[in-house]
């Protein structure tokens, strides 16, 4: 993934081989907490949705590294040295969302007494205010000639994200589902994760 500071991405994965991700409401909140920490100091999240079997992500990209020391991480010098400036030491957006799925997935492995991969090998992040060239939403169908104007694109991943507990019918409305943030947009509930006003600022 290359992620470009001041563009939109969608960013998801699923389990592996479509396998539950999610077991129980602790396991989704758990996994929101990893978010906000290892995803929100880099930008601005205007939408979320995780699913029994896989997540979504749609973030703004303030920043594309940062220094570890925010986490609490440090360098030290050599022993023998009486003077040194040690280098700061960098995590990228990349590295910080292999963390989340990591340490989730070790997590999730002790609880329900498994083992191996929990998610596919590969988290996608597609960029929604990219040049044409550079998209390629799975959220639409680019089977030929359907063309959608650029501007239209961060909307309809956003609405697509919003949508997903209603398509898979796991509830009627998308306000029912507890692990998005269409309670957010909707006044629902006051939550802290996802950024609105940010949001507005894109007509979302």
């Amino acid at each position: 993934m290359q992620f470009e500071k001041g563009n939109i991405y969608h960013i998801y994965n699923q389990g592996n081989n479509r396998r539950k991700i999610f077991f129980n409401r602790e396991n989704y909140l758990f996994f929101l907490k990893k978010i906000r920490t290892h995803i929100l100091p880099y930008g601005d999240i205007l939408a979320y949705c995780l699913m029994p079997n896989h997540f979504h992500l749609m973030v703004l990209v303030n920043e594309t590294s940062l220094d570890a020391s925010i986490w609490g991480a440090t360098q030290s010098c050599a022993p023998n040295k009486q003077s040194c400036t040690p280098n700061k030491k960098m995590i990228s957006l990349n590295h910080s969302l292999g963390i989340i799925l990591s340490s989730y997935t070790k997590a999730i492995n002790k609880e329900e007494k498994s083992s191996g991969s929990l998610f596919r090998k590969r988290t996608k992040a597609e960029c929604v205010t990219c040049s044409d060239e550079k998209l390629s939403p799975s959220f639409i169908t680019l089977n030929g000639i359907t063309k959608i104007p650029l501007y239209e694109y961060p909307q309809i991943c956003f609405n697509y994200i919003h949508q997903n507990p209603v398509k898979a019918n796991l509830v009627k409305k998308q306000t029912d589902w507890e692990f998005s943030s269409a309670k957010d947009y909707a006044n629902i509930r006051n939550g802290t994760l996802v950024s609105k006003e940010i949001a507005k600022e894109y007509f979302l």
